[in-house]
């Protein structure tokens, strides 16, 4: 299994999975033409997607899903209460598969499970994908760890991971006071430190890489997120964890988690 952050951040968000016999975004929060673009940056042809999966119905995750499904014909897996809230944005879905909350669901060589989080929209999952003896888990949008996201992400190879903000930059920060309140929320967005924790709560043998993602750009630096992060891996005596973190302009290279995390 190998995968990529092809953008993260509240300008958009999409990754991109890949296995012997699929290949996946996860959510499409740019333009149709941006996805393409990026894709072709790490040598992979748009019209060879297989399937869209949706994780909640916010802009900055399905800006281009309606666009990106018609012009290539793909499936899109949502649920059925976030495409209500976003068939105005996303247009006419060719061929929509519908997943409940909760499921473990098989798509060719990949199953996923799509469990609930913490966040300000109708019915928002995160998702773990795994596929011959891989696991990579895809967390971000979320206020608060909970026992069932513990549970949904462990024993996972690879971790997609949101690092938000620094609290202390959210609230010197331009930003309104109710913005301030719903991103510092229980259905907001995590902190570093809370990031960190549920790291610290889930970190095991066979993690190999954990990628830092959806930082703010207004409200947290590169290097904090970082060293939280890193502080955690340090005070359990683990160096052979890879970090990297996502970026908002341009996408990570292929991860392989089949070689250790190594890109």
């Amino acid at each position: 299994m190998r995968f990529s952050v092809l953008a993260s951040g509240s300008g958009g968000n999409a990754c991109y999975v890949e296995t012997e016999q699929t290949r996946v975004l996860i959510d499409v929060g740019l333009s149709c033409k941006e996805i393409e673009r990026r894709l072709e940056v790490l040598d992979v042809r748009a019209g060879s997607i297989d399937v869209i999966v949706v994780t909640h119905e916010h802009m900055d995750h399905v800006k281009g899903v309606g666009v990106f499904a018609r012009r290539y014909q793909v499936p899109v897996l949502i649920n059925r209460a976030t495409l209500r809230r976003c068939e105005k944005i996303v247009g006419n879905i060719p061929v929509p598969l519908f997943f409940n909350t909760g499921d473990r669901l098989g798509f060719r060589d990949l199953t996923f499970h799509f469990f609930t989080k913490c966040h300000d929209a109708t019915d928002p999952v995160g998702i773990t994908l795994s596929s011959n003896g891989c696991k990579l888990g895809v967390l971000t949008d979320l206020g608060r760890s909970t026992p069932l996201i513990l549970d949904s992400i462990s024993q996972c190879n690879g971790l997609v991971l949101e690092f938000n903000h620094d609290p202390l930059m959210l609230e010197a920060g331009p930003y309104p006071l109710e913005l301030k309140r719903r991103i510092k929320g229980p259905d907001g967005h995590l902190s570093n430190q809370q990031a960190a924790e549920l790291l610290r709560a889930v970190v095991h043998n066979d993690l190999a890489v954990v990628v830092l993602a959806h930082l703010s750009e207004i409200n947290n630096e590169e290097e904090m997120a970082y060293a939280e992060a890193e502080k955690v891996l340090r005070s359990g005596g683990i160096s052979d964890i890879h970090l990297l973190v996502s970026r908002q302009y341009e996408p990570l290279p292929l991860v392989d988690l089949a070689r250790g995390g190594h890109v």
